[in-house]
């Protein structure tokens, strides 16, 4: 029993350790903030051309006949 008493002693004080310099550095230490610039290359930029549509053989005749529906009054 002293042992894990030992042991769960060493765990404690290494836990709170660890935690005072998590602290302290997060409480004591500031950033220094800066301006950051990424330059992003031209071809990220645009958008990408459309693809031309590819017909399928059971709806070409559908879309065709559609299309000539709407281009005749």
């Amino acid at each position: 029993m002293p042992s894990l008493i030992r042991f769960l002693t060493v765990l404690c004080v290494a836990g709170a350790l660890g935690f005072g310099a998590v602290y302290a550095l997060a409480t004591f230490v500031t950033p220094r903030t800066r301006e950051m610039v990424v330059t992003i290359p031209a071809t990220r930029l645009r958008a990408p051309a459309p693809e031309a549509a590819v017909a399928h053989p059971k709806t070409a005749g559908t879309e065709a006949a559609a299309a000539e529906a709407s281009v005749t009054p």
